[in-house]
């Protein structure tokens, strides 16, 4: 991309968190910057109060005037789109250079040292942690994130330096746009299914991504994914929670409250007494990883890494929205909000409140997205959420695709050995009100989090009762 020869960046997806994020680099950059999403969210609207002219309807009258010059206006799409969009056929047509969202940040990542969190859950928190360890403890760095930070109330960091942490995501084939210096793999689970055919074909993707980590790089595997990796001038390292690998955990204990403190091993050092200002024992896993990265940059540019700033850093981590977001905690009544969407997340999470709440009630409220996932995984869901003592089944947020006959929520339900009951998302405050209730957790990567301050307001009445 030349960034002297356009004036305007044309967003079709506006609204979705990777797209968010490059519009408001864009915004930063002086561009101007204006798109199309189906419908009108927190973001879009904060993106709108930042300068960006969002529409919601698919019609290319719609694109502002002086966005209409091919010449003046760079175009970048989402693999969400549809292919019979309106705008889009227009703007092809039309003779516009069109980019998906992985070739823009192949372009920004040119000349960083680039930091690359792939894998099939994990990434959101993972790539946010390290970018906040960069900023707090090493004083640099920029970052597009795939959530929410709450340290920095955006997607989008920049900062000093040189360094960019980037979530890679596998959708899609996206992440093989980039060639990192450092890269973590948290998990090659099953996924995706509808654009890989078959498991392997995406471990196979994997495996490529990894290939492209540039001369002197380093890749960092947690324990258990199985990658084929050429180590010539190049290096490897293993991380897990529980010891004997180059990065991991010792000494963890659980605390009052449900936070945990461990020592982080290094292939040099320990950073001892570490806090995560978040709940959970799988995103200790996820610091372990994050502070990896930090030393694989660190021992790349030649600097060392401050221990005393990465333990301060991580006690200051205050989470991503949407990853086991706690709304309430009390002795009474807890509500968490979390963004899993694959098996392995929701056993994850699940696992980790178990620790967390030892002896209490679980009320799991699970929105599956898309059909494909849905058939593809629905003896998995129903095992994983058959752990909880009463599940609550909203119907599928399909996304990007159209319905499949016979594949609805119940395909999940019938197979669940706990309590369950479908219930409609508009109408789940109204529901969670009639029933007893002790841990809430909702699921979910669609639009259940539009419920969630209507779920928080109901649950918080009974703490009072």
């Amino acid at each position: 991309m030349d960034k002297h020869k356009y004036e305007y960046i044309y967003f079709l997806g506006i609204g979705g968190i990777g797209m968010s994020a490059l519009a408001r680099y864009f915004l930063h950059e002086g561009y101007g910057v204006a798109g199309y999403d189906l419908t009108a969210t927190p973001l879009t609207r904060a993106l709108e109060r930042e300068g960006a002219l969002v529409h919601y309807v698919d019609d290319p009258e719609m694109i502002p005037e002086h966005m209409r010059d091919a010449e003046k206006t760079l175009v970048v799409l989402t693999p969400a789109i549809p292919a019979d969009h309106k705008e889009w056929a227009w703007l092809r047509e039309a003779g516009f250079t069109i980019e998906k969202r992985s070739q823009m940040l192949g372009h920004l990542s040119q000349g960083k040292v680039v930091m690359a969190v792939a894998g099939t859950h994990g990434k959101t928190t993972t790539s946010t942690l390290a970018s906040w360890l960069n900023y707090a403890a090493a004083g640099e760095g920029s970052a597009f994130l795939g959530g929410i930070s709450r340290n920095f109330n955006s997607n989008l960091v920049l900062g000093e330096g040189n360094r960019l942490v980037v979530e890679a995501d596998e959708y899609d084939r996206s992440f093989l746009r980039l060639y990192p210096d450092v890269a973590v793999i948290t998990a090659t689970d099953a996924d995706h299914l509808d654009i890989y055919g078959t498991a392997e074909a995406m471990v196979e993707a994997f495996e490529t991504f990894a290939s492209q980590i540039k001369e002197g790089g380093v890749l960092i595997v947690k324990r258990g994914v199985d990658i084929k990796f050429d180590t010539t001038n190049r290096k490897i390292f293993r991380y897990s929670v529980d010891g004997g690998d180059n990065f991991c955990a010792e000494n963890i204990s659980l605390e009052e409250g449900g936070h945990y403190r461990y020592d982080i091993v290094l292939p040099d050092g320990r950073i001892e007494g570490c806090k995560l200002g978040i709940l959970g024992k799988v995103h200790i896993e996820n610091s372990i990883a994050a502070v990896a990265m930090l030393w694989a940059a660190a021992h790349i540019e030649g600097k060392s890494l401050d221990y005393d700033a990465v333990r301060r850093a991580l006690a200051e981590f205050s989470g991503v929205k949407r990853r086991m977001e706690v709304y309430l905690n009390t002795p009474e009544q807890v509500y968490i909000d979390d963004y899993a969407h694959h098996p392995e997340e929701l056993r994850a999470t699940i696992s980790s409140l178990r620790g967390i709440f030892p002896g209490r009630s679980i009320t799991a409220i699970f929105q599956p997205h898309l059909y494909t996932r849905t058939r593809d995984f629905a003896v998995e869901f129903a095992e994983v959420l058959s752990e909880c003592d009463r599940v609550v089944m909203v119907p599928i947020y399909p996304a990007r695709e159209l319905p499949i006959e016979g594949v609805t929520s119940e395909l999940i339900g019938k197979d669940i050995r706990t309590e369950w009951e479908l219930v409609e998302r508009d109408d789940l405050a109204r529901y969670l009100e009639g029933i007893d209730t002790d841990v809430v957790v909702t699921f979910g990567a669609g639009n259940i989090d539009v419920v969630c301050n209507d779920i928080y307001e109901v649950l918080k009445r009974k703490t009072k009762e």
